[in-house]
C-alpha cells in the first residue's frame, strides 16, 4: 500500500506487481464516521492483484486528511471537490465506487462530471437519507440514539460499532481495530444529504452503474437500495447474510467478486 498526499487529501493506492494494469483505474469513496482505511483492509490489494491501479480517498476530515477540527463545517460539496482534486491527479477517469455516504457524494458529483462507470454500494440514495432515519427509528430505536451520539462527537460502545456495520462474526480484536478507526462526522453533511443537497437527476451524467446492498444491512436497507436502482433503472443486487460494513465483513470477496465480474462485463 502507497500512502500519498493531494491538496492535504490522503490517498491509498495499491497498483499490480509484475505487469501492466488495467487502463482504467478504480476509486473507492468511503461512507460515514471511517476514511479510506475501510478499502485498505482488503479491497485495495484485491483489486490490484486483479490488474487494476485501485485508489482511495480521505474525505476531508476524515482518515489522514487535513480538517479533523473542523469535520461540522464540511459539506457534500466539499467532498465533491475532493473527489473531483483527486480524480484530476490521477491522470485517467476512474470507475468511482462509493459506499454510503460515498456512494451519495458519487451521485453529486456526476451532476458536473462524467465517469467511465460507477459503483454503489449500500448507498444513501438519490432521495436521501429520510426514509432510512425513520426505518431506524422503528426498527432500531437504540442504535439510531447511540449513532447520534457519535455525530455529536461522544464515544459509544464497541457494540454499537458491530450492530450498525456487521451481520457476521467479527474477531474482538479487529473490533476494537475498527473502533480505534471510527471518528464523528460532519453534521452539515448528514443535513445536505437529509434536505439540502440531494442530488439533481435531470443534470447528472449517468455511466454504466451497478447497485448493491445487504440483506442484513441496518442502516441503509435493502428496500432503500431496490429505491436506488429503480429510480436509475437499473438491477439491485442484495447480497444475503452481509450487513453494512459489507467491504469489511467475513465473506467480502463475495462483493469484490461480484464487483470484478460486471466490470469485466462493462469491458472495464
Amino acid at each position: 500500500m502507497i500512502q500519498r498526499y493531494v491538496d492535504r487529501l490522503e490517498v491509498l493506492s495499491c497498483v499490480p506487481s509484475g505487469g501492466p494494469a488495467h487502463a482504467t483505474p478504480l476509486l473507492f469513496v468511503h461512507g460515514a464516521f471511517s476514511g479510506a482505511w475501510v478499502w485498505d483492509e482488503h479491497f485495495l490489494p484485491w483489486f490490484a492483484g486483479q490488474g487494476y491501479a485501485a485508489h482511495a480517498l480521505s474525505l476531508r476530515g476524515h482518515g489522514g486528511s487535513y480538517g479533523r477540527e473542523h469535520i461540522d463545517v464540511w459539506s457534500v460539496h466539499d467532498y465533491v471537490d475532493d473527489l473531483a482534486a483527486v480524480i484530476a491527479d490521477l491522470g485517467a477517469a476512474p470507475v468511482l465506487i462509493g459506499h454510503s455516504m460515498g456512494g451519495f457524494v458519487v451521485q453529486k458529483y456526476l451532476e458536473r462530471h462524467p465517469a467511465p462507470a460507477a459503483v454503489l454500494m449500500c448507498s444513501v440514495p438519490p432521495q436521501g437519507l429520510v426514509a432510512a432515519q425513520f426505518s431506524m427509528l422503528f426498527q432500531k430505536p437504540d442504535l439510531m440514539l447511540e449513532l447520534n451520539r457519535l455525530l455529536g462527537g461522544a464515544d459509544v460502545a464497541p457494540d454499537v460499532l458491530r450492530e450498525a456495520l456487521f451481520a457476521q462474526e467479527v474477531p474482538v480484536e479487529t473490533l476494537a481495530r475498527y473502533y480505534r478507526l471510527m471518528q464523528p462526522e460532519s453534521q452539515r453533511a448528514i443535513w445536505d444529504m437529509s434536505v439540502f443537497g440531494l442530488p439533481l437527476l435531470d443534470r447528472m451524467h449517468r455511466p454504466s452503474l451497478l447497485v448493491l446492498g445487504a440483506e442484513c444491512d441496518a442502516l441503509m436497507p435493502a428496500f432503500l437500495v431496490q429505491s436506488t436502482a429503480r429510480t436509475y433503472g437499473v438491477p439491485d443486487k442484495i447480497f444475503r447474510g452481509l450487513g453494512h460494513g459489507v467491504m469489511l465483513e467475513k465473506d467480502w470477496m463475495r462483493v469484490a467478486e461480484m464487483v470484478r465480474n460486471w466490470l469485466a462485463e462493462q469491458g472495464i
